[in-house]
This record gives C-alpha cells, sequence and structure tokens, in this order.
C-alpha cells in the first residue's frame, strides 16, 4: 500500500465537510422516544443472533480533560461508584433475563474511566456479570485505562479476572500540549505500565491517540508516534480532535489560536500515518492502525471487518447491549439507549425497571442502507450481486436518486461504479465518511451538519 495516495491535499480540502461516523445507521440523532421498552424486548425475541457483546458504561474521571466529548461524571470520591455500582448491579440484574438464550462472545468497559474503580469494585462488577450471563470460554475481555491514576498492580489483577485487551488513553506525550488539554501524565510511567502488562500475560494493548489538539507540532508529535513504536504495542487509534465548543463547554478553556489551522492538522494527520505505517502497522478502516497478525488486520484483508459504537471490530456479528447510563445497544433490528444523566437514571432504574430513553426500529431500507454503508465503510468494496441477492432488488434501480452523488467522486477518480460493483480506492479512504453519505436517506435533514464532526 502506497501511503502518499491518501494525501492530495486538493481532495482533502474540497471534501473537508463535517459527516457522521457511522458507528451505526441511522445514527443516533434517529433515535426517538416513541421506541418503548417494549420495541426492545420484541427486538430480542425478534433477532436471528444468540451471541452477544457486553459495554459496559462507567461514567466517572478523576480530573476533566478540556478536548473530552464523552459522558462523564468528574469527581475524586470513589465512594460514589459504590453507589454507581447498585443501580447498575439492578440494571444487570433486570436485563440479564432477557439474554438466557445469548452466549456472550465479546466485553468491553468503557467511559469515562472504567479504571477510576477500586480492585475490590472491579471483582465485584465482573464476577456479577459472569453470574448473570452466560460467558464463551473463548471471551474476548477488554477495558479503557487513565494511565494518570493507577498502580502497576492493576494489571496483574484485571488479568486475573479474565480481561485479555486493555486501551490506554494516550492522546499526546508532550507537557505543552497536556497542561493545554488538562492531562499531565508520566511518559516513563505509561512505557513501565505497557512493559509490565505484556510480562504479566496480556496479548493485546491498544493506546489512543489525538491530532488537532493545541499546541501540537510535527516535531512534538513525531516524539509521541515514535514512543507508541517503541512500546511495541498491538494496537492503535488514531483520531482527529473535533472542535465543537457549542456543544462541550470544556472545549471553550482552548482557545482557537492554540489550535493547528487546517493545513496544520493535515500535516499532523499525514504525519502520524505515514510514520505508523512505516513502523510496520496496517491501516484498518479510517483512523485504526494494527501489526498485520493482528485480528483486526486479517479481517480487514478476508473483508471480515466490522464496525459498531466501539469502532472497527471483528465482532460484528454479535448483538451489542449496553449497560449503565448512556450506553447504546444494538439488538436484532433496532437500537437504543439508555438516559444519560446520572440521577435519572438511577430513578428510571427504580421507577420503571429499566433506564432506556430513546431507540429506534429499522425499518427494510434501514437496513438495506446500513449493510451498504457498513461494507463501504469497512472493506471500501461493495458487491451489487450479493446485495441484489439478499435482498432481492435491483442495486442501481433501488438506488437511483442516491447513485448520482457519487459522480463528483467518480470525476475526482476516488471510485469506480459499474454494474456489478462499487470500489472506492485507497486515496479516498479518509473520505469514507462522506462517500457513504450519499446512501444516507437522513443526511437532507441535517444539511446543516454542525451537530457531526468534520471528516479532517
Amino acid at each position: 500500500m502506497k501511503v502518499s495516495q491518501f494525501f492530495d491535499n486538493t481532495l482533502l480540502n474540497k471534501y473537508n465537510t463535517s459527516g457522521p461516523r457511522y458507528t451505526s445507521y441511522p445514527t443516533a440523532l434517529e433515535f426517538h422516544d416513541d421506541f418503548k421498552h417494549e420495541d426492545f424486548i420484541q427486538a430480542i425475541e425478534n433477532s436471528q443472533n444468540r451471541e452477544l457483546s457486553l459495554y459496559v458504561h462507567i461514567p466517572f474521571c478523576h480530573t476533566l480533560c478540556y478536548y473530552c466529548g464523552c459522558n462523564k461524571v468528574i469527581t475524586r470520591h470513589r465512594e460514589k461508584a459504590d453507589t454507581y455500582l447498585e443501580y447498575l448491579a439492578q440494571e444487570i440484574a433486570l436485563q440479564a433475563p432477557l439474554f438466557e438464550e445469548y452466549t456472550v462472545k465479546q466485553l468491553h468497559w468503557g467511559g469515562g474511566t472504567p479504571s477510576f474503580l477500586t480492585h475490590e469494585q472491579i471483582t465485584k462488577l465482573v464476577s456479577l456479570l459472569k453470574e448473570k450471563f452466560n460467558f464463551s470460554e473463548n471471551l474476548e475481555m477488554s477495558i479503557e485505562i487513565d494511565p494518570r491514576e493507577i498502580e502497576m498492580d492493576l494489571a496483574e489483577h484485571l488479568y486475573s479476572l479474565g480481561f485479555n485487551r486493555l486501551s490506554l488513553g494516550v492522546q499526546d506525550l508532550d507537557l505543552k500540549v497536556q497542561q493545554a488539554i488538562n492531562r499531565v501524565q508520566s511518559t516513563e510511567f505509561i512505557g513501565d505500565f505497557i512493559k509490565h502488562a505484556k510480562a504479566v500475560g496480556f496479548k493485546s494493548i491498544n493506546i489512543d491517540l489525538i491530532y488537532g489538539l493545541p499546541h501540537q507540532t510535527l516535531e512534538n508529535f513525531t516524539k509521541t508516534l515514535v514512543k507508541a513504536h517503541e512500546w511495541d504495542v498491538e494496537r492503535i487509534s488514531l483520531f482527529s480532535y473535533a472542535h465543537i465548543p457549542s456543544r462541550f463547554a470544556a472545549q471553550r478553556k482552548l482557545r482557537d489560536e492554540w489550535l493547528p489551522n487546517t493545513q496544520e492538522k493535515f500535516a499532523l494527520m499525514k504525519l502520524a500515518i505515514e510514520t505508523l505505517c512505516d513502523f510496520g502497522y496496517d491501516f484498518i478502516g479510517m483512523d485504526h492502525f494494527a501489526k498485520p497478525n493482528d485480528e483486526l488486520s486479517l479481517a480487514q484483508n478476508d473483508g471480515t471487518l466490522h464496525r459498531n459504537f466501539q469502532g472497527y471490530t471483528t465482532k460484528g456479528g454479535c448483538d451489542l447491549l449496553g449497560l449503565g447510563v448512556s450506553s447504546i445497544s444494538s439488538i436484532g433490528n433496532s437500537f437504543s439507549q439508555n438516559i444519560k444523566d446520572l440521577k435519572e437514571y438511577y430513578q428510571a432504574i427504580t421507577e420503571k425497571q429499566h433506564a432506556q430513553i430513546k431507540g429506534v426500529s429499522l425499518s427494510e431500507d434501514d437496513i438495506l442502507r446500513g449493510e451498504v454503508i457498513q461494507e463501504l465503510m469497512c472493506n471500501l468494496y461493495l458487491d451489487k450481486q450479493v446485495i441484489n441477492e439478499k435482498y432481492n432488488i435491483d442495486f442501481d434501480e433501488y438506488f437511483a436518486e442516491d447513485l448520482p452523488l457519487l459522480a463528483t467522486f467518480i470525476d475526482d477518480g476516488l471510485l469506480e461504479n459499474n454494474v456489478n460493483y462499487i470500489k472506492v480506492e485507497q486515496k479516498a479512504r479518509l473520505l469514507i465518511r462522506i462517500i457513504c453519505m450519499s446512501f444516507d436517506a437522513y443526511m437532507k435533514k441535517h444539511i446543516n451538519q454542525q451537530r457531526f464532526s468534520r471528516v479532517i
């Protein structure tokens, strides 16, 4: 793969607009409160799937990172987690009986900061989940970690409970950048912890990096990338900082003049992709990197890569149950989301016996368009004949109003569209979100796309 082909500045500037990340279709903007808990239960009964991925949201963080747009609760009081875990236990007890026929193949803890929990709290929650759900012997079990507030022995504790994947929020290692975003951390400790976790037995460690942060330069971001290579992690997630201060109050602490301009941000992205590929990582989808022998790389190579609310995954065939405040579920032909406010979440669990607040039942058109977008997002290729046979349609006829929207991409040499397939060129990989918008039936309602992040 020629990495240089991704960086035609003229094309990147032309198409650098805002759009969905397509972790679902329809996106969360289409969820509504007419979708009731009865609809959720019906979706479980109607689902053809009996494999489950569990997502558990732990909302607490010790300090506020100014760039963050996640659903979180900032507190130094760990006892607040005890109250949360009590209500989470109630939700688990209420939801688990609905999934008696399912086998859990994947468990992921996100946040917030799951490592906010004490060893005792972590053990209690893992034990409860294993008691209530049927876990596969080959369970993929992962957790997100903030390296600022942990001790070295966390690795042993997590491994002893069955966790086999770790994801560390690193973002950037330059002190000036860290001070600006209120996330000062020790590079030495992160490296020591990764080394220790590998020695304990963890076979897969991911780190998150962000480009476009305040005061980032090519020189200081290079040092972060080199250090990531030295740590020899299996995966790296590279995200574009989405500066939307109108939505996220903490981002108002970041002055516009501190941020890289458009061309500087392009350069940071180009630097990261070229450097990581030169280090031997495979470029996965539009924002992940993995070693060539990693499951993500193998899935991309054989066309089985999937995408869900956790990003790119090899477990896309599972139904997804979200537990905890703000978590999202994908069950059968439905999406649903829990309440985002902590106190309201507690109240709902007590009074309604569930925390669901909104969702959407998928129409046949949603399912079809969702698969088209999924295939393009993950594999940059769509076999029209497969779609025709699966859905009993004529692809070009069904999408007659949408296909003309591809003309501009065809004219710019970014994709090929013929009677048998749509093939997106590698040089359009960074623009795949914009291409997929051509098949999004809901985009007409969102002509003003400020609620979405920019592509680059």
